[in-house]
């Protein structure tokens, strides 16, 4: 891949401006951001951007924290008559109120406060784990880029609202009892494993990109090290990589692994993959300019539906959207000993792969935009860093989150 010129980054910021959140005594102030390249120039004309990164604690002990060998495990599926929300009435927890319209506009939060609120309410259903949401994590959440939020609203072209997205999901399970029970309690997992025994299982993963709520827009923007912030308020992490591929390639009945979430063939129209970039006058260049951050965010629209919004865009296991909609950060484990790392691993595709895609048994065309096949099984090695000072962050990419059991 060709490299791309680096990007000089904001200065330092106030690790916190919200007054209703009081910085902890050992919070450091925000860094500069730092150079970071969009995937592997991956057919964006190596678009670029300088995401702006918080002075996070070390995450814990991620070495051993992730890649944790695959096992997991799903449930009896029980199909009640409505989606199975987050929160089941046996744990006394509600949702919170939410008005339910068809305006895809409506759906998009453009103030930290309502983004952040979205990030509590969510975590809310995990009951003590979410007691007390860090302050650190909920500064990575704002609608700037550098930070967690749901892309520049006003360039943002969503087409499912609320009710759409919530009546196509209507009849779906999303947890059973039973595997709410074996991932410790969290709402909205499931566990993966392999060979057909639940019993095996040693990850849970998120059914949703993050925030993990069904019918609202993931979040894009923020980096793989306030990723894992987030992920740790609730008492997850990061998924690795041979949990995301095991989710989505994988069969709780132990059946051989498919090449997509869908099927073993690929279709542009079963997840959000199909949006292509607007060019612009001379029909080659993309209107988007992702060369900093700035011109990311004043040009590129992060056009993502709700999660769940396209529910044949569905693993086995029950994970949605592993394809289209946001590409994913993850992580993966390299050398041993004391040599041994936990890098950053991007994988899956966002809203515009049709620009980009291609049949696994292609090769790419030489002289063309830089293409790529996104099975389950892709294996790239796009702007690999380490997680714990990671700053890559893009108008399309989130992450979901994993916990080891």
């Amino acid at each position: 891949m060709a490299s791309c010129a680096s990007v000089v980054g904001r200065g330092d910021l106030d690790v916190l401006d919200d007054v209703s959140v009081r910085p902890r005594s050992t919070r450091n102030r925000a860094r500069a951001g730092r150079a970071s390249f969009l995937f592997g120039c991956m057919a964006l004309g190596c678009p670029r951007h300088a995401p702006v990164i918080v002075a996070l604690d070390a995450p814990q002990d991620a070495a051993s924290a992730h890649e944790a060998a695959p096992g997991a495990r799903l449930t009896d599926a029980t199909v009640p008559s409505s989606i199975t929300r987050a929160a089941d009435a046996s744990d006394g927890a509600t949702d919170a109120p939410r008005e339910t319209s068809d305006d895809p506009t409506a759906i998009h939060l453009d103030t930290k406060e309502a983004l952040r609120a979205l990030a509590i309410a969510a975590a809310s259903t995990l009951g003590p784990d979410a007691a007390a949401f860090p302050p650190a994590a909920l500064w990575t959440i704002a609608p700037e880029p550098g930070r967690f939020n749901q892309g520049n609203k006003a360039l943002a072209r969503h087409v499912i609202g609320h009710a759409r997205c919530e009546e196509g999901l209507r009849g779906a399970t999303l947890q059973t009892p039973a595997q709410r029970a074996q991932c410790h309690g969290k709402a909205n997992m499931v566990p993966v494993y392999r060979g057909g025994d639940a019993g095996a299982a040693s990850a849970c993963i998120d059914v949703f990109e993050y925030p993990n709520e069904a019918c609202e827009l993931p979040f894009v923007w923020g980096t793989p090290l306030e990723a894992e912030q987030l992920c740790r308020a609730e008492g997850k992490r990061l998924c690795s990589q041979s949990e995301w591929t095991l989710a989505c390639a994988g069969d709780p009945g132990g059946a051989p692994d498919r090449a997509y979430a869908y099927g073993d063939t690929l279709d542009l129209t079963v997840c959000n993959t199909n949006k292509p970039h607007a060019f612009g006058p001379d029909g080659e260049t993309w209107l988007c300019s992702a060369r900093t951050a700035e011109t990311a965010w004043s040009t590129c629209a992060t056009e993502t539906e709700p999660s769940g919004a396209f529910p044949a865009c569905r693993s086995r296991f029950g994970v949605y959207d592993l394809h289209g909609n946001v590409a994913e950060m993850m992580t993966r484990v390299a050398g041993t000993g004391a040599d041994r790392q936990v890098l950053t691993q991007l994988k899956g595709s966002a809203f515009f792969y049709v620009d980009v895609s291609r049949q696994p048994s292609e090769t790419q065309k030489p002289g063309h935009r830089e293409t790529y096949p996104d099975h389950c099984q892709y294996d790239p090695r796009w702007h690999v860093e380490d997680l714990k000072s990671a700053t890559h962050s893009n108008y399309h990419l989130g992450f979901r989150c994993c916990l080891g059991l």
